[in-house]
């Protein structure tokens, strides 16, 4: 599959089988994550990978699909409001590369924004000094929903003189 189609069918996924995934798998994903853009070489993202005790006590009313890995991902704060606003931006490339990479072997994924909560950085252990982007479901998909309709690029593209 090419980069735009797979870049098209990807999907978040909210319902996963039970099927474990090779962890050799995560590594590679997550190493070719790490080639996303970062200002300045800064690699702020910090993976604390969710053991099945720290799961059971994260308030998620799906239990993340049943999804067979779940990961937190943090963006480490910067010097300035303006490096952690660029932090921010390369550790949202970081997951989406991941989910990218990991689509492309059949393995689906679901951003779940639950980490802004004081709650669930307390149990995810989050430091002062980062922020939790998100929590990434990763497992084999029991189902893949259709795409739902997107704004046409023509209304969202504005021409400067």
């Amino acid at each position: 599959m090419n980069m735009i189609d797979l870049i098209k069918s990807r999907r978040n996924i909210k319902k996963f089988k039970p099927d474990a995934i090779d962890h050799s798998l995560i590594q590679q994903w997550l190493e070719a994550a790490a080639m996303a853009p970062n200002h300045r070489m800064t690699e702020p993202w910090e993976i604390y990978v969710i053991g099945p005790e720290t799961r059971k006590k994260i308030n998620h009313k799906t239990n993340f699909g049943n999804a067979s890995f779940v990961m937190a991902v943090l963006s480490r704060h910067g010097a300035t409001k303006v490096e952690t606003d660029e932090n921010a931006a390369a550790t949202a490339c970081f997951i989406q590369n991941f989910n990218l990479a990991a689509w492309s072997e059949g393995v689906g994924t679901f951003w779940s924004s639950i980490g802004i909560s004081g709650n669930n950085r307390e149990l995810l252990q989050v430091p002062e000094n980062y922020d939790l982007l998100g929590v990434i479901a990763v497992g084999y998909p029991e189902e893949v929903p259709e795409a739902k309709p997107r704004t046409p690029m023509e209304e969202k593209i504005k021409y400067l003189p």
